[in-house]
């Protein structure tokens, strides 16, 4: 079992940046490959993000490249989103996600998710 604990959401003002980060409580971080997910009121939930294990891809939603940018720290299983230039349509609860590089773009296990609020 993974456990995700997403922290670094609030309200920012549109064209303002945050930094979330995902922490996994699991030994075997670097095994899994991480991706962010959003959720806005209404809506179903999306891809933002993902990275894999070792770090050396990257992907993005068409919405988000250029402004987002995910990394990871497998020292100490954390993952980031820091999100630059920020829109009111970027309003949603943010999930971190693990997917084992057994079963790729599975995502099994996931964190309970931060609110970003996006004033215009």
């Amino acid at each position: 079992q993974v456990q995700l604990v997403e922290s670094g959401g609030g309200l920012v003002q549109a064209g303002g940046s945050l930094r979330l980060s995902c922490a996994a409580s699991t030994r075997t971080f670097s095994t899994y490959d991480m991706g962010w997910f959003r959720q806005a009121p209404g809506k179903e939930r999306e891809f933002v993000a993902a990275i894999r294990w070792s770090g050396s891809s990257t992907s993005y939603a068409d919405s988000v490249k250029g402004r987002f940018t995910i990394s990871r720290d497998n020292n100490k299983n954390t993952v980031y989103l820091q999100m630059n230039s920020l829109k009111p349509e970027d309003t949603a609860v943010y999930y971190c996600a693990a997917s084992s590089v057994i079963t790729p773009g599975k995502y099994d296990f996931w964190g309970q998710g931060t609110q970003v609020t996006v004033s215009s």
